[in-house]
């Protein structure tokens, strides 16, 4: 059993997978801003699993080149990882005239290119280990174009389109990649979401429900292991990972409609 690297495994998600990985045996490396935050899941995974190793890593993936050292370290330390996960992201809602272009490329540097330099960082030494599974994680912003998202849905559109390549190109060197579409999720992102989230952004990405990070994370790691190309969880990630492209304009109407009654709140 090979380790598993996971960025974002301070919290949420990506924490909640960890600590599902760990107690199946996995050494694992976290990759997270906040070391001390890096530092208390350590604690976490080593009381629930003391057998196994945990190296931590204090980097913003939007930093190419110490993304990339970092992950060198730990390929070096632990050896290629059996399970990827790129975690780490960040969602902050708002009308697009008030967005800064700033605002835009950090979504991207974060959500898209974090996720892009982990996969590439990792896809060669995982192919000479004899493969391995990758886990992106997207959003139902990936499906259509959600009022109040304009910076954060076009950079989970991008990681879409290199989930879908990905899991072609990676397969012929026994990798597996699969994108995962959360609805809400209750973690620590969802809360600084809700900071900056225009009402009428709340009213139509309502309706999913509110998710446990446990249960996304034991879905992804299913998905992974099964290789299957997309999970989405509940119906209504379900329908719209089938029928988004279908509906279109039917959710366009419904969004102008909410917006009518709630834009600019």
């Amino acid at each position: 059993m090979r380790a598993a690297f996971i960025t974002g495994g301070s919290s949420g998600i990506g924490f909640a997978a960890a600590m599902q990985l760990a107690v199946k045996g996995h050494d694992l490396a976290l990759f997270a801003r906040d070391a001390s935050r890096l530092l208390a899941a350590r604690d976490a995974l080593l009381q629930a699993a003391p057998d196994i190793n945990v190296e931590t890593y204090a980097v913003d993936v939007a930093n190419e080149i110490a993304l990339a050292e970092a992950l060198s370290d730990a390929v070096l330390k632990l050896g290629a990882p059996e399970m990827a996960i790129a975690s780490a992201g960040i969602a902050q809602p708002g009308l697009f005239h008030a967005q800064s272009a700033d605002l835009h490329r950090r979504h991207m540097d974060v959500n898209y290119f974090g996720t892009l330099t982990f996969v590439q960082a990792l896809s060669k030494p995982m192919q000479d280990a004899g493969g391995g599974h990758i886990g992106l994680i997207s959003s139902g912003a990936a499906f259509f174009g959600i009022y109040g998202y304009g910076a954060y849905a076009p950079s989970k559109f991008a990681l879409r389109g290199l989930a879908e390549i990905l899991h072609l190109e990676l397969a012929p060197a026994n990798i597996t990649t699969t994108v995962i579409y959360p609805p809400d999720t209750d973690t620590p992102q969802l809360i600084e979401e809700k900071r900056t989230k225009p009402m009428a952004t709340q009213k139509i990405t309502e309706g999913g429900g509110l998710w446990q990070p446990e249960d996304i994370a034991s879905r992804l790691i299913a998905g992974m292991k099964a290789g299957h190309a997309t999970v989405a969880p509940g119906f209504q990630m379900a329908a719209l990972n089938r029928l988004g492209s279908l509906i279109a304009p039917l959710l366009r109407w419904h969004q102008k409609r909410i917006i009518s009654q709630h834009g600019n709140q």
